[in-house]
């Protein structure tokens, strides 16, 4: 017959005092008095007939068998909370929380949510900007759009859109650039996050797309790719820009693409969402959604897709 099991309490307690190596940490964490932790601590070792932590004055170690029961208690509360969260999520038709990347939200999501707002009322929306990769339930997270490569398994994944990259520069810059090799001559601004996708799609590789060297990497760097565009449309030098950051800027003429030559950008932008939450009424609301007001992007995409 298997074992019973102690208290919960008993287990939760531990688990906090094990991970905070720290019995006044896990009260605080609790919400209970070091007294009373202690106290669930002690039957928990009463009720396996050892000790689970040594006590040095003020500081706790665990023991042997204290570090055999705390890797699963920790396993065991996360899942339990994560299953907790999904169940309770169920029932709940009107709230959407949805997270995405800093630069995409500012420049094409945000601007266009109070469309998604007016057409659905009754959901509330909820909006996290993070470049993190969010547990979706431990953060309590509906859907996460996505600019990377590969999704862990499990998950519920759609391609919304491929990207490139092209030269990009506001229409004053733009009089001057009868070649690419007239670029050399701007300010060049980068983006580091371009500078991490395997193959790069930053200035070295497009010029050498071009036949040219490139020029010395001067330019000032920007770690979010908004801030970079930005710059570009003050005049501040030239970007090698993405139309998913860019497609309000070029539709209305603040920048240009002075050249045809793009590069493929490995990474696309992905909805995601746990396996069957897609059918959920608001996150295929949602989805259908996004599916319609990306239309617009995909059109510059396909009309100046790398050959």
């Amino acid at each position: 017959m298997p074992h019973r099991l102690p208290p919960l309490t008993a287990l939760r307690a531990f688990e906090a005092a094990a991970r905070h190596l720290s019995f006044a940490k896990a009260a605080d964490e609790l919400n209970v008095t070091p007294a009373a932790l202690s106290f669930q601590i002690r039957n928990l070792e009463d009720h396996l007939g050892q000790p689970l932590f040594r006590r040095r004055n003020r500081a706790v170690d665990l023991t042997e068998a204290g570090r055999t029961l705390a890797p699963g208690t920790t396993e065991g509360f996360a899942a339990l909370q994560s299953a907790w969260a999904a169940t309770r999520r169920l029932g709940d038709t009107t709230r959407l929380v949805v997270t995405a990347g800093p630069a995409f939200t500012a420049k094409w999501l945000a601007p266009r949510l109070f469309q998604f707002v007016g057409a659905n009322p009754d959901i509330e929306l909820r909006f996290s900007a993070s470049l993190r990769i969010m547990d979706f339930a431990r953060d309590e997270i509906d859907v996460a759009i996505r600019f990377g490569q590969e999704v862990e398994a499990g998950l519920f994944s759609r391609v919304l859109v491929e990207e490139w990259v092209t030269p990009m520069v506001a229409p004053d810059l733009a009089a001057g650039l009868a070649t690419p090799a007239d670029l050399a001559r701007l300010p060049l601004l980068h983006q580091d996050d371009l500078d991490f996708l395997r193959p790069r799609a930053n200035w070295a590789a497009w010029f050498a797309a071009a036949g040219l060297s490139p020029p010395p990497d001067t330019g000032p760097h920007f770690s979010q790719a908004d801030h970079a565009v930005t710059a570009a449309l003050a005049g501040a030098g030239a970007i090698l820009g993405r139309p998913s950051l860019t497609e309000g800027h070029l539709q209305q003429g603040q920048l240009v693409m002075p050249f045809e030559l793009t590069l493929g950008v490995s990474a696309v932008y992905r909805f995601v969402c746990p396996m069957g939450a897609e059918t959920r009424p608001q996150v295929a609301r949602f989805l259908a959604w996004l599916e319609a007001e990306l239309d617009g992007l995909r059109a510059i995409i396909a009309a100046r897709r790398p050959g």
